[in-house]
């Protein structure tokens, strides 16, 4: 994945990420739940859901934008979560990664995760995340695509295989990483750091439920990170309406149909619960 500034990994054609709308266009923006939002879902019978990382934020999941905590403040995360890193001190990185895990296994789903797992029930509803936890899983939905990895599926850096994740009780600065039990490898967090590119599967599955749904959510993302950031502008090459949940203006704001400020703990409820 790289930065808004960097050139994607993962290609999006030139016509699906360049389209932008007309000289003059200006997205809908209610600070309540929008009528045109309503009637756009209400009518949709598939709908997609593209989250990130303010999604989580809500469950006291720091962003890579957060200031760390204890023994990482003093650490700039967005260099820790490159292949560089891994290479210079794996051991270094390993810990900073057990202890989001464990950050993450402390935390709750919100009442955006509990919305989106009730919605999946009665509708045709397809999540992707950005996020590398596991708090729609424990929500109660199924996700379609972990576009950037997650957390909890670490595998071998040199063959692939999966392997199991066991968390520390005591939490260090530097934690060796275990082993390969097939070729003895390192273990490497099962994510997608910055400058790799993302895992082929769930992309192409992400790709997918955006140009086949009839209206896509975006929810909690500030639109820096590609590929993902692309995925909205996909869907509206395909002629997909695009609705933005977000607190506050981000890169997408002007790439989109509406724009709804509220964080996905306040307007998720609201509108499944306006179906």
């Amino acid at each position: 994945m790289s930065r808004a500034n960097e050139r994607p990994d993962v290609s999006v054609s030139d016509a699906e990420r360049q389209k932008s709308p007309p000289r003059g266009y200006s997205p809908v923006v209610r600070s309540d739940i929008p009528h045109d939002v309503t009637s756009l879902v209400a009518d949709a019978s598939r709908i997609a859901v593209l989250t990130g990382a303010g999604m989580s934020a809500e469950s006291g999941v720091p962003t890579f934008r957060d200031a760390q905590s204890g023994l990482w403040k003093q650490y700039d995360v967005m260099h820790l979560a490159t292949p560089e890193a891994w290479q210079a001190d794996s051991a270094l990185v390993w810990a900073w990664y057990q202890w989001r895990a464990t950050l993450v296994g402390r935390a709750e789903p919100n009442a955006g995760h509990l919305a989106l797992a009730q919605w999946t029930k009665s509708a045709e509803v397809t999540i992707v995340t950005q996020n590398v936890d596991d708090l729609h899983e424990r929500a109660g939905s199924a996700v379609a695509a972990h576009v950037h990895g997650s957390l909890y599926e670490p595998r071998c850096s040199d063959c692939g295989r999966a392997a199991a994740l066991t968390l520390r009780t005591e939490l260090l600065q530097r934690m060796p990483p275990p082993h390969c039990t097939i070729c003895d490898g390192l273990v490497r967090p099962g994510v997608v750091w910055f400058g790799e590119a993302l895992p082929t599967e769930p992309w192409d599955r992400a790709l997918a439920a955006v140009a086949a749904c009839d209206v896509l959510l975006v929810v909690g993302t500030s639109g820096v990170v590609y590929p993902a950031a692309g995925l909205p502008s996909v869907a509206r090459a395909a002629g997909v309406p695009v609705v933005e949940i977000n607190p506050t203006d981000t890169d997408l704001t002007d790439q989109v149909d509406y724009s709804w400020r509220a964080t996905a703990a306040t307007a998720l409820p609201l509108l499944v619960a306006s179906r």
